[in-house]
């Protein structure tokens, strides 16, 4: 079927006659639709775009990703882009307009009523990274001396123009909120009961100041598909949805990839990102990270007079050293994750220690075990105890490291993320080296240096 659809779509572009188009894309869902055009010319999906009525279009629109509907707002005719603008939903109109550059804004003002305009400016307003940047203004209030029937008459009426009414909002005269209401609540509840009895008093809130995370844990926590905004004189001023609180997450998720592996954030998608932009975004850790493997190289040479007499050792450095980069980048991972979803806090940490030093000393016995065989066959009995200590030293220093630099930086107020796959396993590496051969050095009673 989407085979057929793309087919129509391009011989309607290669004949100029759109109407094909529109009959065909009227019950498709806008995220589908923008999987079929997204990789057209630029211009092919403008007109795609402007063959469908301005509600369509607007609501099309929100989903193309940030790129290229700042690409569509310069490729659109300005009267076209207006009405388009004008019927976006309000928080993706906020988002847009925030993205355009000062004559784009001037030009799509005057299309909008008084009324628009000044809630879009109230909107763009909020400090991006704030749970203001993604509110919406969209939402269902209810005065608390309605009937349930006059409730739900009240919200057929202003559907249209809401982004939810399963919950409504329930505020006072001087717009306070004093509860929330479920559409469910209403439609069960008796017809002369009052919205003041069926509301939940005390709904969990936002603060538009909050940082925008605070939206995705709140959504988690209490399983809503809404939560209401208060500004700061105590009134409603907006609501974050459960899918703008997702955007959040995958946002923050993206960029928190990124730093695990040593990557700054693109800012667009792998395909259109530039040569400059990949070469750019990726050389700082990789220079950082070449003078911090220095290190390992300075440790491999103090210790030349032990690997000169016992030349099997070499045989196990790559193997040592990669474990205790691995054992540091998962206990990373593990704590890099558990603190950015709230599950462990910073006072967790003496806890979290000594659970950690004793699950590393279990991998690290199981993974000593593992290579004591290959150490008596490689180098003999001394050389296996040599391998065997040192692979479970190893695998702790690398595990505590790993879960310690996340609680470090964050202790600092610095991005956790930042201790990254590739730094853990570089000071691995390191101390792996030092580690190893001073063991061998002793063990063996040999003389360094």
């Amino acid at each position: 079927m989407k085979t057929q659809t793309i087919d129509i779509i391009t011989r309607a572009l290669k004949n100029g006659d759109m109407t094909p188009v529109a009959q065909v894309l009227r019950h498709e869902h806008p995220a589908d639709i923008v999987g079929m055009i997204g990789t057209l010319p630029l211009r092919d999906v403008a007109r795609v775009l402007l063959c469908l009525d301005h509600v369509r279009q607007a609501t099309l629109f929100g989903y193309f990703n940030a790129e290229t509907q700042v690409a569509l707002a310069h490729a659109i005719d300005r009267a076209d882009m207006a009405r388009i603008f004008g019927a976006m939903a309000h928080d993706e109109r906020a988002d847009l307009f925030a993205r355009l550059n000062e004559a784009q804004k001037e030009a799509l003002l005057p299309g909008l009523a008084q009324a628009e305009r000044e809630d879009l400016r109230k909107l763009a307003a909020y400090r991006e990274g704030t749970v203001g940047s993604v509110m919406t203004s969209d939402y269902a209030t209810l005065p608390p001396g309605l009937t349930t029937v006059e409730a739900v008459a009240h919200l057929r009426l202003i559907a249209p123009d809401a982004e939810t009414i399963y919950h409504s909002y329930v505020v006072d005269d001087e717009r306070r909120l004093v509860g929330s209401v479920s559409l469910r609540d209403l439609i069960v509840a008796r017809d002369n009961a009052l919205v003041s009895e069926v509301m939940r008093r005390d709904p969990p809130f936002l603060r538009a100041e909050d940082r925008r995370e605070r939206a995705v844990e709140l959504i988690r926590k209490y399983d809503v598909l809404a939560l209401p905004v208060l500004n700061g004189g105590d009134r409603l001023a907006g609501i974050v949805t459960y899918d703008d609180a997702m955007d959040v997450a995958r946002e923050a998720e993206d960029v928190n990839f990124h730093k695990t592996s040593a990557v700054a954030g693109l800012g667009t998608n792998m395909l259109d990102a530039s040569f400059a932009l990949l070469y750019r975004k990726r050389v700082p850790w990789l220079v950082i990270l070449v003078f911090g493997n220095i290190f390992s190289g300075a440790g491999i040479a103090y210790f030349e007079d032990t690997i000169a007499s016992y030349v099997a050792l070499v045989f196990f450095l790559p193997l040592l050293v990669d474990s205790g980069g691995n054992a540091g980048s998962q206990s990373a991972t593990l704590m890099v994750r558990a603190l950015a979803t709230g599950d462990v806090k910073l006072s967790d940490w003496g806890r979290m220690l000594g659970r950690e030093l004793a699950v590393a000393a279990a991998l690290g016995l199981t993974m000593a075990l593992a290579v004591s065989g290959i150490g008596l066959v490689r180098g003999g009995p001394d050389i296996a105890v040599v391998v065997s200590a040192t692979m479970v030293l190893i695998v702790l220093v690398g595990s505590v490291l790993g879960m310690s630099m996340p609680f470090i930086l964050s202790r600092f107020r610095l991005d956790p993320a930042a201790a990254s796959a590739p730094l853990i396993t570089s000071l691995a590496d390191a101390i792996g080296v030092v580690i190893y051969f001073a063991m061998a050095t002793w063990f063996l009673g040999l003389t360094a240096g």
